[in-house]
C-alpha cells in the first residue's frame, strides 16, 4: 500500500485524476489529487508546495506525481517529506534557479521539430473520447498563477528519492524525442515510455495505474 499524491499540470484540477484514482485504490493504495491555488495570483510554488502538503496531512508511503506543469510542485513535496518515489508524466522537469516562464527557451523547446498550427482538442485530446475532452476543457481554469510563473525554482537540486520520467509517443505538446532528451539532460536517466497523447490521465488511466504500480514495485524491489 502507499499514498499516491497526483499532482496536475496547467489551466487543470484534480479532477484531471478522476479514472486514474479509482484504479490505484481498487489496487489498495491512498490517493491524494488537490486543486492547486492557480486562481490566486500571489501564490508562488512554494504556496502551490504548501497546499499540497496540507492535503497529505498525516499519510505516509508517498509516491508524489506531478504532471506536466505539476513537475515544478513534485520534487518540493520530496523536499519537505519523506517519500518512496517521485514520477515525473509528460513533466516539466525544472532545473535549479529556473523560472517556469523561461522553462520553454531554456529547454530549447522552439527549436525542437514537431506539429504546429493545431488548436487545443488536437494537440491535448486527440486520443481521449470527444465527451471526456469536452468535460475536461469546461473545468479549464486560469493556471499557473502569475507568482508560480515568475519565481526561480527553489531547490538547488533534486530531492534525493527514486525518480522515473514517463513520456507519452503520442504527445503533439512535447514531443516524445524532446522528453528523452530533456530527462536524460536533467535528471540524468532514460525515459520510461508510454503509448499516448498528452492528457493520458483521460486518455489511458488503467494503462496509468499499472504504470505506476509497476514502478512502486520496482523500486521497493531494490530497497
Amino acid at each position: 500500500m502507499a499514498t499516491f499524491v497526483l499532482i496536475h499540470g496547467a489551466g487543470d484540477s484534480g479532477w484531471y485524476w478522476h479514472l486514474v484514482t479509482p484504479e490505484l485504490r481498487a489496487r489498495g493504495h491512498d490517493v491524494v489529487a488537490p486543486d492547486l491555488p492557480a486562481n490566486d495570483d500571489t501564490a508562488d510554488l512554494g504556496t502551490y508546495a504548501d497546499a499540497v502538503v496540507g492535503a497529505i496531512g498525516e499519510r505516509s508511503r508517498l509516491v508524489v506525481v506531478g504532471q506536466s506543469f505539476g513537475a515544478f510542485t513534485a520534487p518540493l513535496i520530496c523536499d519537505r517529506l519523506p517519500a518512496e518515489l517521485l514520477v515525473f508524466v509528460a513533466g516539466m522537469i525544472p532545473s535549479p534557479g529556473e523560472r517556469p516562464d523561461d522553462w520553454w527557451t531554456e529547454t530549447g523547446y522552439d527549436r525542437e521539430p514537431r506539429e504546429r498550427g493545431l488548436d487545443d482538442a488536437a494537440t491535448y485530446y486527440h486520443d481521449v473520447p470527444p465527451e471526456l475532452a469536452s468535460e475536461h476543457m469546461r473545468r479549464a481554469r486560469d493556471h499557473p498563477s502569475a507568482g508560480a510563473g515568475r519565481e526561480p525554482w527553489p531547490l538547488p537540486a533534486m530531492p534525493a528519492v527514486p525518480t522515473r520520467s514517463l513520456v507519452c509517443r503520442d504527445d503533439r505538446l512535447f514531443p516524445v524525442g524532446f522528453m528523452r532528451r530533456i530527462t536524460k539532460e536533467r535528471l540524468g536517466i532514460f525515459a520510461d515510455e508510454i503509448d499516448s497523447g498528452h492528457c493520458v490521465a483521460l486518455s489511458h488511466p488503467l494503462e496509468l495505474a499499472d504504470r505506476f504500480e509497476q514502478f512502486l514495485d520496482h523500486t521497493r524491489s531494490r530497497s
